[in-house]
């Protein structure tokens, strides 16, 4: 068991936010199917520092890993990118690994400098959704899926047919509201970082882990002979 900090939940918010929310309190098999190693006990607010740090200067070799909050487990950290190039692969086979042993694991990017928002929703050992909304060419090639319900909610909020072809969407009011979108996705799919309060349900302590990103990088800079 870790040592404990002084703490309660409180929002974790970033200029870039990126995360996995795996519907389990088992933060030690989250962290290896992951790979995530040399957990340290850290408090949120010490986290919503680094993840913030680390957002701006898109740093791989680090994430948070919090204590179950309300019966999820959030790592948080750019290294959970489910949309960036050099991430996105990858994040939705871990998804899809851990939503086989904890049934549900999703990926949320979403930016408040409004650079957009994407999210990717597996359950079971399928993808259920991946949407991006960025404003990126060939965002819409990344749609797999059928749009959930918080989606279709919002575009009969804005008068558009639920079902939809991206390739084709053009719609700047729909483009507009999907930019702001992965909050409320993350909130109607479980637990969202960005809502996170003192009454949110929680047990156990959160922490920092090192990647195997920064692992790599560590290993290619040892002598060779």
């Amino acid at each position: 068991m870790y040592e404990s900090v002084d703490d309660q939940p409180q929002p974790l918010s970033a200029c870039w936010n990126y995360w996995i929310a795996v519907s389990t309190g088992d933060q030690a098999g989250v962290m290896e199917i992951l790979g995530l190693t040399e957990p340290e006990p850290v408090s949120f607010a010490a986290a919503a520092e680094i993840i913030d740090t680390d957002g701006h200067d898109g740093y791989l070799g680090r994430v948070f890993v919090t204590p179950e909050v309300g019966g999820w487990t959030l790592v948080m950290g750019a290294w959970c990118d489910p949309y960036g190039i050099e991430r996105r692969e990858d994040v939705l086979r871990l998804c899809t690994e851990l939503s086989e042993r904890y049934s549900r694991a999703h990926a949320y990017y979403y930016s408040e400098q409004a650079d957009g928002s994407a999210w990717l929703v597996t359950e079971n050992g399928m993808v259920v959704r991946r949407y991006a909304a960025a404003g990126e060419p060939g965002d819409e090639l990344l749609a797999l899926g059928e749009p959930l319900p918080v989606e279709q909610a919002k575009r009969t909020e804005l008068g558009l047919p639920t079902q939809w072809d991206p390739a084709a969407e053009d719609d700047e009011e729909w483009l507009g509201a999907a930019f702001e979108l992965a909050p409320e996705v993350a909130s109607a799919q479980g637990v969202s970082p960005l809502v996170l309060t003192a009454d949110t349900p929680w047990s156990g302590v959160g922490v920092l882990a090192v990647t195997p990103y920064a692992d790599a990088i560590r290993r290619s800079s040892l002598p060779r002979g």
